[in-house]
């Protein structure tokens, strides 16, 4: 492994189609579970407005409080 991609804390290489976490190649399981993980934290950022989700057509939403 070289010490370029050691340094760097994420690489995609495109050419072979495979991600890089800090010297480490990530798998298709591992990399489904870490967007699995951050979809949850989205959504459950975002429970509040569930019924918006799937709601049809243009959604009036009051703007958020500052």
């Amino acid at each position: 492994m070289s010490p370029e991609l050691l340094r760097k804390p994420l690489h995609y290489d495109a050419g072979l189609r495979r991600v890089w976490i800090r010297g480490q190649r990530w798998h298709h399981g591992a990399t489904g579970a870490l967007l699995v993980a951050a979809g949850g934290l989205l959504m459950a950022h975002d429970w509040k407005d569930r019924g918006l989700w799937f709601a049809r057509g243009w959604q009036d939403q009051p703007a958020p409080r500052r």
